[in-house]
């Protein structure tokens, strides 16, 4: 069953919701506030087991040498499913929980286990449906509330844990809406910008006019920058959309060069123990990034052409290099 995440998320994401909120956003009934001081509060710490110290076959966790520190945002996982009633998802719901540990912390957070100590907090995250609702009030709220929690857990990481390490900042999707204003309040011009090594913020549109001082990365090796990108199959036709900032992640610009498969060290799909090499190709076609279609068992399903649930599943093994190379780089 927890092998199967890709395919329980692509349905999740791709085919709509079960349920949607009910009502307006309202004070009210939203969820209590997680509190950092816990480590039940977080989905992922260094100084607990977690899915985040999993690695796949022939790979290791090195988060006890690690030089860095890695501050990873999940995506939404309050989908639709049966109870997800709520404009924002209760921490504290036992299968929300699950949804996230062996969905997003597993399978997206465990690719940087070898670059940095992997921090990730449970947040009251927005419904899925805050993207698409016709309620941009309540959507607005919900995002804030979630945002809320982020930058306590942070403030709380940064007095706590962090004592000065270099930060990678990742994140997916919702987590990446998040990361882009964690980014702007915490880094972009400010002194702790000098800790950056560089903003892993994948699946949600990043424009270069979305920070002052923070640059896109411009090779394998830049810091103190970020990259992006999000994943159609090859062939699919999108409107410009313009300044949108796309990496390729097998040659780490932002040019429209073609990276045949041969270029890719390995997708991590299902079951996750699997490193898949040579799996896809990449290609930056105006503002999104094309690959060519997985293969994995249950691949016939993906029936759309949008990846967006395989954004770092399909570079895991290149995202993981290219994190641990980027710490070296800043540490030089």
């Amino acid at each position: 069953m927890k092998t199967r995440f890709n395919i329980l998320i692509l349905s999740l994401l791709l085919w709509g919701c079960a349920t949607k909120p009910s009502g307006t956003f309202s004070t009210t009934t939203k969820p209590m506030a997680p509190d950092y001081s816990q480590a039940d509060a977080w989905a992922a710490l260094p100084s607990k087991t977690d899915h985040a110290d999993r690695a796949p076959d022939g790979l290791e966790n090195q988060q006890d040498s690690a030089a860095a520190d890695v501050f990873f945002l999940h995506p939404t996982t309050y989908t639709g499913k049966r109870g997800d009633r709520l404009w924002n998802g209760p921490v504290g719901k036992a299968d929300l929980q699950e949804r996230t540990l062996e969905g997003p912390i597993l399978f997206q957070a465990s690719a940087f286990n070898a670059a940095g100590k992997v921090y990730a907090p449970f947040y009251r995250q927005a419904h899925l449906e805050a993207y698409f609702t016709k309620d941009t009030t309540s959507a607005k709220q919900a995002f804030d509330l979630a945002y809320s929690d982020i930058r306590r857990a942070f403030e709380y990481y940064l007095e706590h844990y962090n004592d000065g390490r270099p930060i990678i900042i990742a994140a997916h999707s919702q987590g990446t809406t998040h990361a882009k204003q964690l980014l702007r309040e915490f880094f972009d011009g400010k002194p702790l910008q000098s800790q950056l090594v560089a903003a892993y913020i994948i699946g949600i549109p990043v424009r270069q006019t979305d920070f002052k001082n923070i640059p896109p990365c411009t090779d394998s090796l830049d810091t103190s920058c970020y990259v992006s990108w999000r994943t159609f199959r090859r062939g699919t036709k999108k409107e410009p959309e313009p300044a949108v900032v796309v990496t390729n992640p097998l040659l780490w610009d932002t040019t429209k060069a073609f990276a045949p498969r041969t270029l890719n060290d390995g997708a991590v799909l299902t079951p996750f123990e699997k490193v898949r090499p040579n799996n896809v190709s990449a290609e930056v076609r105006g503002p999104v990034l094309w690959s060519s279609k997985p293969q994995f068992p249950g691949s016939f399903l993906m029936l759309r052409r949008n990846y967006h649930v395989g954004d770092l599943n399909l570079f895991y093994v290149d995202i993981r290099k290219n994190a641990v190379q980027r710490v070296e780089r800043f540490r030089e």
